[in-house]
């Protein structure tokens, strides 16, 4: 007969055996499913970049990739999502440039930062370019300095979107050529491109794949570009730089990031399909095809201090503006 002794016995014995069973060893390996997290949305210009490379991945590590969107505040949204998912490697999060270096000043009461994420790669960039249409009496940047300051009250130049390079690089141009443009603000690249092909909005820093075509066909004309050296895309258009101000460089880019805390194993095995993914000349005629150059830079350390000294580059711009997100 079982007693209240033996029954008393045989639980201390069970709690026992569970304190001594060791506990669960952290996966050494990507999970069956990785989920890539975009946060615009679908069809969206980050979205081809995170279908290419997710679908190069999942082919070299043999998993599903699956892509999810989360729209809204620029990215943020879609960020803290990955931040409040287990660090077991699932989630990928495409990061940009607009989103790690300038949300953390746009955006005062962010609870994510990037020392909660691991960089996996910084994996395609391009310059913006500074371009006007064709009406404007200006086919370089003095002419067309010189034509604003004619026009005192009477112009704008378009941004992309509030809170990102487009938007402040707009900025310094007023603040350091002593222009009165006002800020003309678009809800993405799309809306952008079709008002300034139009004639509605006369000059702008555009994503240099949106402006490309239409540059090519005559319907804008291309002033300067913000890379620190001509990009091949564009190989007769003059840096900011070379004419003197090296203020305006700065360069888009999109790329792969993982939660802070992910198994070293399963960063390294993502690290090592992502340098594949970009090197592959399949993948980076798709890139381009795009005006984005494939980078494919790795490495946690440098890729997070790069990003700290740019959020430090924005934050003094962003407070210049006063600007803030909602």
């Amino acid at each position: 007969m079982l007693t209240m002794r033996h029954l008393g016995c045989a639980v201390a014995a069970a709690a026992i055996a569970v304190i001594a069973m060791p506990a669960q060893a952290p996966a050494q390996e990507p999970p069956p499913v990785v989920k890539i997290m975009v946060g615009s949305v679908a069809g969206g210009i980050l979205d081809p970049y995170a279908r290419i490379v997710g679908e190069h991945i999942g082919k070299t590590l043999g998993r599903t990739v699956i892509v999810e969107n989360k729209p809204g505040a620029n990215g943020t949204i879609a960020a803290q999502y990955v931040v409040d998912q287990p660090a077991d490697g699932t989630w990928l999060w495409v990061g940009t440039q607009a989103m790690t270096e300038i949300n953390p000043s746009a955006y005062k009461n962010l609870r994510w930062g990037i020392d909660d994420f691991i960089p996996i790669v910084k994996g395609v960039e391009a310059p913006l370019v500074l371009a006007v249409h064709p009406s404007v009496p200006a086919k370089n940047l003095n002419e067309m300095i010189a034509w604003v300051k004619a026009n005192p009250g009477k112009l704008g130049y378009a941004s992309f979107s509030p809170g990102t390079p487009s938007a402040f690089l707009g900025h310094q141009l007023n603040k350091r050529f002593g222009l009165d443009l006002a800020h003309i603000v678009y809800k993405g690249s799309g809306p952008q491109t079709q008002d300034m092909i139009a004639g509605h909005s006369l000059m702008g820093f555009m994503q240099l794949g949106n402006a490309m075509p239409h540059i090519k066909a005559g319907k804008l004309v291309p002033i300067a570009v913000t890379s620190a050296k001509r990009t091949r895309f564009l190989p007769d258009v003059p840096t900011f730089a070379e004419l003197g101000y090296d203020d305006f460089t700065a360069m888009v880019w999109f790329g792969l990031l993982t939660k802070k805390g992910t198994p070293e194993p399963i960063v390294k095995a993502y690290i090592a399909a992502a340098e594949k993914a970009h090197s592959d000349p399949e993948v980076q005629s798709k890139f381009e095809n795009q005006g984005m150059e494939a980078t494919g830079m790795t490495g946690p350390d440098k890729l997070t201090a790069d990003i700290k000294t740019q959020i430090e580059r924005w934050r003094k711009i962003v407070d210049e503006t006063g600007f803030q997100a909602n």
